[in-house]
């Protein structure tokens, strides 16, 4: 297992930029802009980290160690899930959401894709798991699995 990103909500993108970047001198990796669902995640990383964040782009094609910062255009979070999740990448999407499950972990979002799954730990902070290197072939029961509360 591999980590990967620590996900924030931000409530004003600007401001946040502004102090991730401008006053704490992180560099941004990239941006994505999704208008279909109203977000925006911005990739940053420490400046000491830019070799290694090069390295594993080239080697893996997923960059690490970043803080993704997430706006969501229309949500109102209230005083609330400020924290995002925690990103890890796994050998095998299946197998390691199967040992949660048999050891009692809720998946919240199951790899219905082969790629993702999410759970929920006990004080609400939840966990990505993405699949190392390309997505496995969906397969039961994962694939046709819905998801469960809210992560």
């Amino acid at each position: 297992m591999k980590f990967l990103h620590t996900m924030l909500r931000v409530r004003n993108l600007d401001a946040a930029m502004h102090f991730y970047c401008e006053l704490l001198g992180l560099k941004e990796a990239r941006r994505r802009v999704d208008e279909k669902n109203k977000y925006t995640l911005v990739f940053l990383y420490a400046p000491e980290d830019e070799a290694v964040v090069k390295a594993s782009m080239e080697k893996t094609g997923r960059d690490q160690p970043m803080v993704e910062l997430t706006y969501n255009w229309t949500e109102d979070y209230g005083d609330a899930r400020h924290f995002g999740h925690l990103a890890y990448e796994v050998d095998d999407i299946y197998g390691t959401c199967e040992k949660l499950m048999q050891g009692g972990v809720t998946i919240n979002r199951p790899p219905r894709d082969g790629n993702m799954g999410v759970r929920a730990l006990a004080d609400n902070h939840s966990i990505e798991l993405l699949q190392k290197g390309k997505p496995l072939a969906p397969k039961e029961p994962w694939a046709s699995m819905p998801n469960t509360g809210k992560w």
